[in-house]
């Protein structure tokens, strides 16, 4: 996925940050101790593909609305995300404009310290949008367009920095969904078009990823698969492998990373746990469809609960690889 836990060192870094105790190099070189350390851990846990962790991010929206024109911030106004979890939704207010890169610096320094690919990791146009208060005087859609064009510039810069996968988070779109039924078709074309205009931008070569969770995808299926991203990881082992075969059922032809751990448990699955859920993968969709990763980001988790689960997710796969390849034999 793309988080790793922010923990309350990386916490105090922003906060000293906007107090003023820390100028901009000075928590720049602390984040990338933070990414530094991030790529050594995911390269001795055998990870294949790589995330910078997102240590400077504070929400998934509120990072990107803090970069783009046209958004405002409250200082107080926090609203209940989940559990104990709290955000601040952006209010637009203005035309959405990228005055400069947002994501691109922290990218070169963790792709700057592996061999392996290091996802560049977007917030989607339609999420950001419907995590947002947005304007009254102009549809959404047309503001979905605007934060599209703003990223669409984003993954360019990526490209051209380097990044071969780029991730782009659409967790929200199934929640934009209109009450009345009669009105999703309306929606879902203008939704899935903001997507495939941020993404399109970028060359074939370039995997795109998305990321959904915590939804139903039977119903919209064929919406999910116009969005023609490369893969999408998904929440799966909560939902006790419906997702996985909603998906199935669809016929979806992608790659999918049918997510095995519930990051929301403190509870570290065992190996064991893990390989039953990739089993129920395979017997689902063909192994090469198949990724492999937790359900969602791990910010909200410890590292002492991270390193066992992702050291059991690795050895899961490695054992599943050698039971794929005697088949094969």
């Amino acid at each position: 996925m793309g988080s790793f836990p922010q923990t309350s060192e990386v916490r105090q870094l922003r906060v000293r940050y906007k107090r003023g105790e820390l100028n901009q190099s000075e928590y720049q070189a602390a984040i990338d101790v933070q990414i530094a350390d991030s790529i050594k851990l995911q390269e001795e846990l055998g990870l294949d593909v790589l995330v910078h962790g997102e240590f400077e991010r504070t929400d998934m929206v509120e990072f990107f609305g803090q970069q783009l024109s046209g958004f405002a911030f409250t200082e107080n106004g926090w609203v209940q995300s989940y559990g104990s979890r709290y955000v601040r939704p952006p209010i637009i207010y203005g035309d959405v404009v990228r005055t400069a890169p947002m994501t691109v610096r922290e990218f070169q320094v963790a792709q700057s310290l592996t061999e392996k690919p290091v996802k560049g990791m977007l917030t989607a146009p339609v999420t950001i949008l419907n995590w947002s208060y947005p304007r009254t005087d102009i549809s959404r859609s047309e503001q979905a367009f605007q934060i599209a064009l703003a990223l669409r510039d984003e993954v360019a810069d990526l490209e051209a920095a380097g990044a071969k996968v780029i991730q782009v988070d659409e967790p929200a779109l199934r929640e934009g969904l209109p009450l009345k039924a009669q009105r999703w078709n309306e929606y879902l074309s203008w939704a899935v078009d903001a997507f495939r205009l941020t993404t399109a931008v970028a060359q074939p070569q370039t995997q795109i990823h998305t990321h959904m969770c915590y939804c139903e995808f039977g119903d919209i299926i064929k919406d999910i698969e116009r969005l023609d991203a490369d893969v999408i990881s998904i929440e799966n082992s909560r939902s006790n492998n419906q997702t996985l075969r909603e998906i199935t059922k669809g016929g979806y032809s992608h790659q999918v990373g049918n997510g095995v751990y519930d990051i929301h448990s403190p509870v570290v699955p065992t190996t064991e746990q893990i390989l039953q859920q990739l089993r129920t993968g395979i017997a689902n969709l063909p192994v090469k469809q198949i990724w492999v990763n937790p359900d969602c980001g791990l910010k909200t988790r410890r590292w002492s609960e991270v390193i066992p689960a992702l050291k059991n997710m690795v050895e899961a796969t490695k054992v599943l690889r050698e039971e794929v390849n005697a088949t094969l034999q």
